[in-house]
């Protein structure tokens, strides 16, 4: 376990690309673990960045060590190779332009259900873990996230909690799953 996203525990540096996974990971927890508090009274505390088999990261709450499994919530795999390479700025316009020509709802339920069941199969060197997803598609709302989930029906998964963080910027209310 590390606090530094930039470096594994040993001290070794990481590659760009893990160094940005991390990144994404730590911003997604410090917003869900914000709005948590705002929302319900209780803070979470002291993040850290775990090796694999473990959850992403892992944080105190009431007391005891919480694992938070991270995961982003992209209407595409184009969308995601774009908000992940801000230096293209017209190609984003451009796609999100088109993106807005294609069912939200639709694609939403898709995400979602791929995401879940992706999540849903894997194991957690964990007590306690919950999955934590920021949505960072600018294409769904936090309504249309809500409409979705009333349809939804999540099978059996490891997490003692799944929380939806509707918004990129973390400012809207959380969403439970379970």
């Amino acid at each position: 376990m590390t606090s530094d996203p930039k470096h594994t525990s040993t001290g070794d540096l990481l590659n760009h690309s893990e160094q940005e996974k991390r990144l994404l990971e730590r911003d997604a927890a410090r917003l869900f673990m914000r709005r948590y508090e705002q929302q319900f009274g209780e803070p979470m505390r002291h993040i850290w960045h775990n090796d694999p088999a473990k959850p992403d990261i892992s944080c105190y709450f009431q007391g005891h060590q919480l694992d938070l499994e991270i995961a982003h919530l992209y209407a595409t795999a184009e969308e995601a190779r774009h908000l992940r390479n801000p230096d293209h700025s017209d190609h984003i316009w451009r796609y999100l332009a088109e993106l807005a020509a294609i069912d939200p709802c639709a694609q939403l339920q898709t995400a979602l259900f791929e995401l879940l069941n992706n999540k849903a199969h894997k194991h957690y060197d964990s007590e306690r873990v919950w999955l934590v997803i920021r949505n960072v598609s600018p294409v769904w709302s936090s309504a249309q996230i809500r409409a979705t989930l009333k349809q939804f029906h999540c099978q059996e998964h490891p997490f003692e909690q799944i929380w939806i963080l509707p918004d990129f910027a973390g400012e809207e209310d959380l969403i439970r799953v379970t």
